[in-house]
């Protein structure tokens, strides 16, 4: 099972443990500079931690950033249809 389904997985069964799970995800990812992986990762985030506006702009914004460094231009613009409906961009 790929790391994102597991944490998919967690996120359904134990969402308790999946903000500490996938915020680590996030910082590990990070360092290996997986820009594919950064995208669904904080896509992912902008999901777990869609309560909180402040949280979602962020990972919104940084999924966007990945989205265009790798090229993935439906990401790219469902993602700034979101962002300019949130009066982000």
């Amino acid at each position: 099972m790929s790391e994102i389904a597991a944490l998919e997985t967690l996120i359904r069964a134990d969402p308790a443990a999946a903000g500490p799970a996938l915020d680590l995800a996030l910082r590990t990812r990070h360092e290996q500079g997986d820009a594919r992986a950064m995208l669904a990762l904080h896509m992912m985030a902008a999901e777990y931690w869609r309560d909180d506006l402040q949280h979602v702009s962020f990972h919104r914004t940084h999924a966007y950033v990945y989205a265009l460094e790798i090229g993935d231009w439906a990401a790219v613009d469902r993602l700034y249809a979101l962002l300019s409906a949130e009066g982000r961009i």
